[in-house]
């Protein structure tokens, strides 16, 4: 039971990697002992984590638009180039777009889907061989980072990113049932007020934000780390299809 929760000698690939619930996630995988690659479409600031992250482990930076299937292929390439087996990845790039029902336009869309829902299938499909290798020794991870806006109803009109989550919790179950054959575990974790790039009412109004959770609260960095890595590691096995909603209570609390 002592090493539970270790990831010790595990290979870790985190998409959107290089800030926010990325970055919690792949600090959380290094400090369990995990190598991890992370991904992003800057490749400045996806070297400059790696670098940064480095000091807590073996963390590796691979610059990619995974919106894209070209951009996938390349972070494919780049990653089996180096590794033959891969443990867990975690689909974590993402978009939103918020815009009022009445003029949100149709690229509003296409991002978002494109990078939210039909990016964690691809790569996940085009990674496929490297996780079936790892799956030999022991259960391979996917997991998908949702949002509680696929669960709940969001007062602020981001049509597209809403129903992007959605359909990326209902996804989850579908490739969990296929995947399970392969001995990979497929998963899902929804987060609510996180302080991140794409939420920065939870990152520039904290305070504010927190009165409407019933934790008091946003978000810590261990409460997305610990979340991952539960999932990630052999406490996570038997948990299978599963969104874990990591959010203060704020999904009760919307009703």
């Amino acid at each position: 039971m002592t090493d539970l929760f270790s990831l010790q000698g595990r290979t870790a690939l985190v998409t959107g990697g290089s800030r926010g619930i990325g970055r919690m996630i792949a600090a959380g995988f290094l400090a369990q002992g995990a190598k991890v690659y992370i991904s992003s479409r800057k490749a400045a600031d996806c070297d400059a984590t790696a670098k940064e992250l480095s000091a807590q482990g073996s963390c590796i930076s691979l610059p990619a638009d995974v919106s894209t299937i070209e951009g996938i292929a390349a972070l494919v390439a780049a990653f089996t180039a180096r590794e033959g087996a891969l443990d867990i990845l975690v689909n974590n790039a993402g978009a939103a777009w918020g815009e009022s029902f009445d003029t949100f336009p149709e690229k509003g869309w296409d991002k978002v889907v494109d990078l939210n829902l039909k990016a964690p299938f691809f790569l996940t499909q085009a990674l496929i061989a490297p996780l079936r290798a790892a799956a030999k020794k022991q259960p391979a991870k996917v997991i998908n980072i949702a949002s509680i806006d696929g669960i709940s109803i969001n007062p602020q009109e981001t049509y597209s990113y809403a129903a992007s989550k959605a359909g990326l919790i209902q996804l989850t179950r579908r490739m969990a049932l296929r995947l399970a054959q392969d001995n990979i575990v497929v998963t899902a974790i929804a987060p609510g007020a996180f302080a991140s790039e794409m939420n920065r009412v939870a990152r520039d109004h904290a305070e504010e934000t927190s009165k409407h959770i019933p934790a008091g609260r946003i978000g810590r960095d261990e409460d997305m780390a610990g979340a991952a890595i539960y999932l990630a590691s052999r406490a996570g096995d038997y948990v299978m299809g599963s969104t874990l909603v990591v959010d203060g209570g704020v999904t009760h609390a919307r009703g």
